[in-house]
């Protein structure tokens, strides 16, 4: 048992040092980790007021932890990498799978059902974990902007993120960070953000995914 938990974190090792791909794509300086986006979704859920959202707080954190655990064997593959999101569900259901195996059963059985109830999306809990997600790139996105001094660098992560959030507490975040952004914007006159509506987001992709 003592070698299965070795390996396992040696696999969390990977992520504590695996760089996100869609800010490497950008030229991000110091871009965080897949572990660090992961740790930062789960502390947001601090930031939630459970019973008014109707989710289950434990619940939410798990698969916080848990939904990009494949990313230790797979990577990050993101939409810029050319690959079919059928490709890339295979292929992380292969690694969860490698990764199950290290773990008790009971404690696989309850990964793969947190991975598999994320990438389904229709429970409140997997509602609210995928926005998370897309307003911790969203946040970060800003982050990035500011640290490098360069208004619009990520226009494509604020263009993505247009009318996908599904959860009130994270839409009111989200209108946060983008009237912040838009201060920040006033620095320079060189870039236009749409405004929400129906039609901007129709056609994007999650750049996190």
């Amino acid at each position: 048992m003592c070698d299965k938990v070795l390996t396992f974190c040696e696999l969390l090792a990977r992520l504590k040092h695996l760089p996100r791909t869609g800010w490497v794509h950008n030229d991000v300086t110091n871009p965080e980790t897949v572990a660090g986006h992961m740790y930062r979704m789960a502390m947001l859920m601090f930031c939630v007021d459970t019973k008014q959202e109707g989710v289950n707080f434990d619940h939410c954190v798990k698969m916080a932890l848990v939904h990009d655990l494949a990313e230790s064997i797979i990577g990050d593959i993101t939409p810029a990498c050319n690959v079919s999101r059928e490709e890339k569900l295979r292929c992380e259901r292969a690694a969860m799978a490698s990764i199950c195996e290290l773990l008790p059963a009971n404690m696989a059985d309850q990964v793969v059902q947190l991975f598999e109830e994320f990438e389904l999306g229709t429970t409140k809990e997997a509602m609210l974990v995928r926005d998370l997600d897309k307003f911790d790139m969203l946040e970060q996105a800003m982050e990035y902007e500011k640290n490098e001094n360069k208004p619009g660098k990520l226009k494509n992560f604020f263009d993505c993120t247009l009318n996908v959030f599904t959860t009130d507490t994270v839409k009111k975040w989200a209108a946060c960070v983008r009237e912040k952004h838009a201060e920040f914007l006033k620095t320079t006159s060189a870039f236009q953000f749409p405004t929400e509506t129906p039609e901007a987001a129709a056609s994007c992709s999650n750049l996190s995914e």
